[in-house]
């Protein structure tokens, strides 16, 4: 199913899409990371939930 970028919800402020350029391109400002960290983090975290990647990447600093 396609995303459609017109409906923006809750879900998609909880959620990292990596496969979106422009939701790495947010998530990666947001937490002040590189893309490989942010990927890391979500490898990591075995989630793509926001909250869940950024406690991971607070411990790791």
């Amino acid at each position: 199913m396609a995303d459609d970028k017109k409906k923006k919800g809750a879900q998609d402020r909880t959620r990292i899409a990596m496969g979106e350029p422009y939701e790495v391109a947010y998530w990666k400002k947001k937490f002040g990371v590189t893309g490989q960290a942010l990927a890391g983090a979500v490898r990591a975290t075995g989630s793509n939930n926001a909250k869940k990647v950024e406690a991971y990447l607070k411990n790791k600093k």
